[in-house]
C-alpha cells in the first residue's frame, strides 16, 4: 500500500525523485535510463527493482542497457525509430511536391506576364493578340490544372501514409501505457490523467480519485507464491472494471494498488460505486479448480477524495491515500471518504535506489 503522506508543499514529485536517484548513482539522465528507474520506482516489477538496486553506484551504461533489453526488449525503440524514419520520408515527399507546385505556379505566372505584354503591344494586330493570348492561356491553364490534380492526389496518398504512422504511434503509446498483467492503465498513464484533472477547474466538484489496495496481499504471495498472486491481481482488476461506470479511468498504480478517476458523480454516488466494487470482490470465489485450494477470501480497502477538496493533483492523491489508510486502520474491507481531521502517523521513503 502506498503510505506516503507529506505536507502539501512536500508532496513527492515523481520525476524529481527519480532524477535525484539517478544523479545519486551517477547515471546519465537519458530517456532509456529514466524508463528503467521509473518502472523500478513503481514497484510493479520487483525483479527489476532488485536488479537495479544491486548495481549500487557502480552501474555502467552497458549494464543498464542490458537490463533494459532484458525487461523491456527493443520493440519500443524499433517502433519509435521506424515511425521517425517514416515521418521524415513522408514529409520530405510532401516538401518536394509543394516545391514542384510552386515551380508550376511560377511558370504559369510567367506566361500570364508574357501574355499581358503581348496584349499591350502596339505592333500586333488585335485579332492576332487575342488569338495568341487565348492559345497561350488555354494551354497553360490546362497544364497547371492537370499538374494540380496530380499534386492533390499525391498529397492525399502522403496523408494516408502519415495517418498510418500516427496509428502506429497511437498503438505504441497504448502499449506503453498499459499494465501487461491486468490490462489496465499503468502508473505512467495514471500520472498523466491525474495531472490533467485540474485543467477544467469549473468541473472539479464532480471529479474524484479513488485509491484501492488489496488487503493482506503480501500474505497471499508468501503463502501461495507469485504466480497465484498474479492471477488474483488480474481477477481483482476485472472485478473492479466490471463494477464501475463505463468511462471511469482505472489503473494499476503498483503492486497490489489500483486507482480510479471518476467524473460526473457526487460523493454519495462515489461511495455507492466503491461499495459495489468491494461487495462484488468479497463475494468472488478465488479457488483452484484443479486442486481445490481456496485462496480467499480476497478483500479490498478503498479511500476516496473529491477533487474540489484539494488544490492540486498532489494534494488530491495525498488525501485519498489518507482515507485509504484510515480504511485499513479501521479493520480493512471498507470504504472511507476523506474528511478534515483524518491523520496518518507514518511516512514512506521514496528513494528507490536505497537497498
Amino acid at each position: 500500500m502506498n503510505t506516503a503522506t507529506t505536507p502539501k508543499a512536500q508532496v513527492p514529485d515523481i520525476a524529481a525523485q527519480i532524477t535525484f536517484a539517478m544523479r545519486a548513482m551517477g547515471i546519465a539522465a537519458i530517456p532509456r535510463n529514466y524508463e528503467l528507474f521509473y518502472e523500478a520506482y513503481l514497484g510493479s516489477n520487483p525483479a527489476l527493482t532488485r536488479d537495479l538496486a544491486g548495481f549500487g553506484s557502480r552501474a555502467t551504461q552497458e549494464e543498464l542497457d542490458h537490463l533494459g533489453q532484458q525487461y523491456f526488449g527493443s520493440h519500443h525503440t524499433r517502433t519509435l525509430e521506424s515511425a521517425h524514419a517514416k515521418i521524415i520520408h513522408e514529409l520530405d515527399g510532401l516538401l518536394r511536391l509543394l516545391k514542384q507546385e510552386q515551380s508550376s505556379l511560377e511558370s504559369y505566372n510567367k506566361l500570364l506576364g508574357e501574355t499581358y505584354t503581348r496584349i499591350n503591344s502596339k505592333s500586333t494586330a488585335s485579332a492576332d493578340i487575342l488569338r495568341n493570348a487565348i492559345s497561350i492561356l488555354t494551354e497553360a491553364t490546362g497544364d497547371t490544372m492537370a499538374h494540380g490534380e496530380k499534386t492533390v492526389e499525391s498529397v492525399g496518398l502522403r496523408s494516408q501514409d502519415l495517418d498510418q504512422v500516427r496509428r502506429e504511434l497511437d498503438e505504441y503509446k497504448r502499449i506503453a501505457n498499459t499494465d501487461s498483467l491486468t490490462r489496465l492503465a499503468n502508473r505512467r498513464a495514471f500520472d498523466e490523467r491525474l495531472a490533467a484533472l485540474y485543467d477544467s477547474p469549473a468541473t472539479l466538484g464532480l471529479k474524484s480519485l479513488v485509491l484501492i489496495d488489496i488487503d493482506h496481499f503480501k500474505k497471499v504471495n508468501d503463502t501461495y507464491g507469485h504466480p497465484v498472486g498474479d492471477k488474483i491481481l488480474a481477477t481483482v482488476a476485472t472485478v473492479i472494471r466490471a463494477n464501475l461506470r463505463k468511462g471511469s479511468f482505472v489503473a494499476r498504480t503498483g503492486g497490489e494498488e489500483f486507482a480510479v478517476l471518476i467524473e460526473g458523480n457526487t460523493p454519495d454516488e462515489i461511495n455507492q460505486m466503491c461499495e459495489r466494487v468491494r461487495s462484488a470482490l468479497e463475494s468472488t470465489p478465488f479457488k483452484n479448480s484443479k486442486t481445490g485450494v481456496n485462496y480467499g477470501p480476497i478483500t479490498i480497502s478503498l479511500g476516496y477524495c473529491m477533487a474540489a477538496d484539494a488544490e492540486d493533483p498532489g494534494e488530491l492523491y495525498a488525501k485519498a491515500d489518507v482515507a485509504l489508510y484510515c480504511a485499513k486502520n479501521a479493520g480493512r474491507n471498507r470504504t472511507k471518504f476523506f474528511e478534515d481531521g483524518m491523520k496518518k502517523d507514518f511516512s514512506k521513503s521514496w528513494l528507490i535506489y536505497k537497498r
